[in-house]
């Protein structure tokens, strides 16, 4: 009789003690999912992060998540700054998301992308290598090579000034243009279905406007705390507790 009771105790506290991994792990799991890629240097007014169909206001030193999408409302402005010190300033009614963030370590990614859907935009590189970047706009992709970039997305245009360095933009249908000299400008249109590209070397457009009305929204800083996970676990079968966990 008591040997029974015994074994019925082992096998409680066996289950007790299988529950507390799987629940540590889907927590180290989950933290690995909400990696942490950049932070929230400058904000004014409505600034909010969007999850599915939820909204939540961004605050300065607030961190910034991979595959999320960041959102202005009027008269409201954003700077975001990533791991790699990349500075992303935004003016208002803009939306951008993190689409893609892969590390080499924790200050510098192998792979980032970016998505400027709608709205007025400074990009400023920081200290990946320039491959890793890849901005894109509903009308065009953007690469870069040690550089500042004044971009506007708007319904059928996108305009992309050169401040500083070289970039090479390319419209959807495939027309590329090089942009090697200040003032320097990428016009991507869409008329009919079809996409052109002009470039011309007298901006029609700039951020200016957008960094003189907010103090500290075109500065470029460091990312104070760059403390990202740089590699995910690796389910390579030798961990029981997946199997355990369902998993």
């Amino acid at each position: 009789m008591g040997q029974s009771i015994g074994s019925g105790m082992n096998w409680r506290h066996s289950v007790l003690f299988v529950s507390a991994l799987c629940l540590t792990w889907l927590a180290a799991d989950a933290a690995h999912a909400q990696t942490r890629v950049g932070e929230a240097a400058v904000i004014q007014k409505e600034v909010v992060r969007v999850t599915g169909s939820a909204t939540s206001q961004l605050n300065v030193g607030d961190g910034l998540l991979r595959d999320e999408t960041v959102r202005t409302g009027l008269e409201s402005a954003a700077r975001l700054v990533m791991a790699d010190n990349t500075n992303l300033s935004l003016g208002p009614n803009a939306t951008l998301k993190l689409d893609r963030t892969v590390f080499n370590d924790e200050h510098s990614y192998r792979d980032i992308a970016v998505k400027l859907t709608a709205g007025a935009f400074r990009f400023v590189t920081g200290g990946s290598e320039k491959a890793a970047y890849k901005i894109t706009t509903p009308l065009a992709t953007i690469g870069v090579r040690g550089t500042i970039l004044d971009i506007l997305s708007q319904r059928g245009k996108t305009t992309v000034v050169l401040q500083e360095g070289a970039s090479r933009v390319c419209a959807t249908g495939g027309q590329c243009t090089e942009l090697t000299q200040p003032g320097d400008t990428a016009i991507i249109t869409s008329t009919g279905g079809k996409v052109t590209i002009q470039k011309v070397n007298v901006p029609p457009w700039t951020f200016a406007a957008n960094c003189a009305a907010l103090a500290g929204l075109c500065s470029a800083t460091n990312y104070a705390q760059a403390i990202p996970v740089v590699t995910p676990p690796v389910d390579d079968g030798s961990d029981p507790t997946g199997m355990l966990c369902g998993r």
